[in-house]
């Protein structure tokens, strides 16, 4: 409604009136003074009616005492919404002193001709307030003085000294009352709790002044939407109200979009937590811890929104509360066992890392998986508890094996940003490592992409620390965040572990595959070993072995178990046997080559290939007393081979005939070169049907264990026997009359 105008002959005739009154119009949100009378100029200290009108249209109780403030803010907004009659008595500060009067107000609303509802208020002045001890005037002058004191110290009892909201706990006091009245009208009460989040941020940000302005613009909204008495400060930036079911959704609605615009717009987002009284019929105190749990669902969000308790968060409420009731007693008592994932190096299918996982297994509540546990312990900050406990039980696992003379790998341990802040971590560690002699290599540190994208230069500078104390410290979960790549690039890992989430879309298309190759190759080029969890089936396991995924792990191989299971399955000799430590970096070598890439065998004096071919049929093969075992290969080279020679390598290891004639000849001499003499080599092949094999072999380790030495082989290209003569065929001429051949470049005349 547009703004009333009064004709400036009647405005004159009010405007210079010696009784103190104001008119007011309330409109698009906002109490305007319409008139202020001469007497009201005169009551309240103003010399002239612009700065009256001013003052009142910016703040109209902004002389009012700060004990009043909330109370009389109170009876407008009731005066506004449901009329009669407006009837209160405050202190406000006269403006040519500096001390307070006692002012009575009384108002009722007018309607004008064109339908404007106005307020006209009427004051009388009712002396000088005292402070306790001040002598009053006279004695009705001294009951109110009294009056107001005392009601001074209710108000700091009962009400926010900053908003004017009801403290929590008289609103607990009011809201049984407002219960009972909803449910007498036949509706559902509902108790809501806000959080305004980020208020911390906010306040260092801006200043806690300005935090001040925004929680008080916030309770002005709750004013608003709830009415007086129905809404309360709980504390910091935790705020109350109760209200009725029908129409909820529609009114939270209308909040939050206001909630976007106050305090100039520079404002949180607000979460709101729901508790329906329909849930059960419980005291209103409990329903605001209710309440707080279904706002706590949205505490990873950062835009406003509203949450309803649920029975299901009840129970996830009882259980983090017996878990963190219980968890001292159950590393006492090792109701948590540690339960071991093997990891296995894909060249030879040996378990060369032991993944240690938490189970609990309660007397009470039965087998508890990570989720049902870990989440609690993390928000709590007593996860390091669990973690510590977890070593512990690995390095005594350690002295076991090497009590019963079986290999030791390293064990992997999982660790939580939480860790990080409870204690030092590191040091914890280190220390306990040490006391228990054990070779701080044995004992791995996976940490997952999540965890260091929190505070992330110090979670860097933690990894580092582990790094120089001699601990390999792996990515866990990589490629389930958004910074992967980034971190990459910040700190050298010893591993990457690829997320589960990579096999789960390995089959959706052809995307899937070229996503994780790339990976692995650049993984590859940067000099880091790599897992991937999940594996399940066969053909996941060929094509990670084919892209040169390091290590595999998932239930294709084995199911977490507890230790005594693990030993049992050792002495029964079953097909998962623990790697050679002494092989390990043989393995690592030829277990980590990309037989999708040429690049990887080719040397400084072989870069021109990177720039002519992309995909090509690749292998590595063991070569020991004259015989070959292809360990690896890609289908590329399957194929190859199949339609060429007539072998099959689909087994993992095979053994290759030498015959020193016939087809193969060529190869094997040229092979047994490389583990000879030299390092690398070129070398052509005639097939049956007049074609030539052109190939590339790369010696690339030897075990030294069983002494077998690994050969990288790539076929570059075939030629028909119909193309002719060829610089190949040349060459090999020039072979059967010369030791050796020398290519020269007489523009910088370097020679191959």
């Amino acid at each position: 409604m547009k703004q009333y105008q009064f004709s400036d002959e009647k405005r004159e005739t009010l405007e210079g009136m010696p009784q103190p009154f104001g008119v007011y119009q309330y409109s698009e949100k906002k109490v305007s003074a319409l008139i202020l009378s001469k007497g009201f100029c005169d009551l309240f200290g103003y010399t002239d009616h612009e700065k009256a009108y001013t003052d009142m249209n910016r703040k109209i109780y902004g002389f009012v005492h700060p004990d009043d403030a909330e109370r009389i803010t109170n009876v407008g907004l009731r005066f506004i919404a449901e009329g009669g009659i407006y009837d209160v008595v405050y202190r406000t500060k006269n403006r040519k002193a500096s001390w307070y009067q006692v002012v009575h107000a009384i108002g009722k609303y007018v309607t004008m001709e064109d339908g404007s509802r106005l307020a006209y208020i009427w004051y009388m002045d009712e002396g000088r307030y005292a402070e306790e001890g001040e002598n009053s005037r006279n004695t009705l002058t001294g009951s109110l003085n009294n009056a107001l004191h005392e009601g001074s110290i209710l108000k700091a009892i009962r009400y926010d000294y900053l908003t004017g909201l009801p403290s929590m706990t008289h609103f607990f006091e009011l809201s049984a009352g407002i219960k009972q009245e909803i449910k007498n009208a036949g509706d559902e009460p509902v108790l809501l709790y806000f959080d305004l989040s980020g208020m911390k941020f906010f306040n260092t940000r801006y200043s806690f002044e300005e935090g001040d302005r925004l929680l008080q613009a916030f309770a002005g909204v709750l004013l608003r939407a709830f009415g007086v008495d129905h809404c309360c400060r709980a504390g910091a930036d935790h705020f109350g109200a109760a209200t009725i079911r029908n129409g909820l959704e529609d009114t939270l609605d209308r909040l939050l979009e206001e909630c976007q615009q106050i305090n100039g717009g520079n404002a949180l987002p607000v979460h709101i937590g729901i508790y329906p009284n329909g849930v059960e019929d419980v005291p209103p105190s409990v329903a605001y811890d209710r309440a707080k749990l279904a706002c706590d669902t949205l505490k990873k969000s950062y835009t406003s929104g509203y949450s309803f308790y649920s029975i299901r968060l009840r129970d996830e409420a009882e259980k983090r509360q017996y878990v963190l009731s219980h968890i001292d007693q159950a590393i006492r008592e090792e109701w948590i066992q540690v339960y071991y994932q093997p990891i296995v190096r894909a060249v030879n299918g040996k378990v060369c890392d032991d993944e240690a996982l938490a189970r609990w297994i309660d007397p009470v509540k039965g087998f508890l998986s990570p989720a049902d546990f870990i989440p609690y312990l993390e928000d709590a900050g007593v996860i390091y508890k669990l973690d510590l406990y977890m070593l512990e039980q690995i390095l005594k696992k350690i002295r076991l094996q090497e009590a019963m003379g079986l290999y030791v790998v390293p064990q992997s341990l999982n660790l939580s940003r939480e860790d990080f802040t409870a204690c030092d971590i590191v040091e914890e560690i280190r220390k306990r490592v040490d006391d228990a002699g054990v070779s701080r290599e044995m004992i791995t540190i996976e940490i997952t992409e999540s965890t260091l994208g929190r505070d992330f230069d110090f979670m860097k500078e933690q990894v580092e620390r582990f790094l120089q104390l001699g601990f390999p410290v792996w990515m866990d979960d990589f490629g389930s965040g958004y910074s992967s790549l980034d971190v990459l690039q910040s700190i050298k890992f010893s591993l990457i572990k690829f997320d589960m989430s990579f096999m789960q879309k390995l089959d959706e298309g052809d995307n899937g595959k070229i996503i994780l190759t790339e990976l692995m190759k650049m993984t590859t080029a940067l000099g880091v070993d790599t897992v991937c969890e999940g594996v399940e089936r066969e053909e996941q396991v060929r094509f990670l072995q084919e892209i040169g995924c390091s290590k595999l792990q998932g239930f294709y191989y084995a199911k977490p178990a507890s230790l005594t299971e693990l030993m049992e399955n050792y002495q029964k000799e079953t097909k998962l046997g623990y790697e050679n430590p002494q092989e390990s970096s043989y393995y690592d070598t030829i277990g980590r080559l990309n037989l999708f890439d040429l690049a990887v065998i080719a040397s400084e004096e072989t870069d021109g290939f990177r720039n002519f071919f992309h995909t090509l049929p690749m292998a590595v093969m063991e070569v020991q007393d004259g015989k070959v075992y292809f360990v690896r290969s890609n289908q590329s080279y399957r194929d190859f081979m199949k339609k060429s020679f007539g072998y099959d390598l689909s087994d993992r290891e095979m053994a290759f005939p030498s015959n020193p004639f016939g087809p193969g000849s060529g190869f094997m001499r040229i092979v047994r070169q490389c583990c000879n003499s030299a390092n690398r080599a070129f070398f052509d092949e005639q097939l049956q049907d007049g074609s030539t094999v052109h190939s590339f072999a790369r010696k690339l380790s030897v075990n030294p264990v069983t002494h077998r030495t690994a050969v990288a082989i790539a076929v570059l290209s075939v030629t028909s026997a119909e193309e002719g003569t060829t610089y190949a065929s040349i060459a090999r001429a020039l072979a059967a009359d010369y030791y050796n051949l020398y290519y020269v470049d007489l523009e910088t005349e370097r020679f191959i």
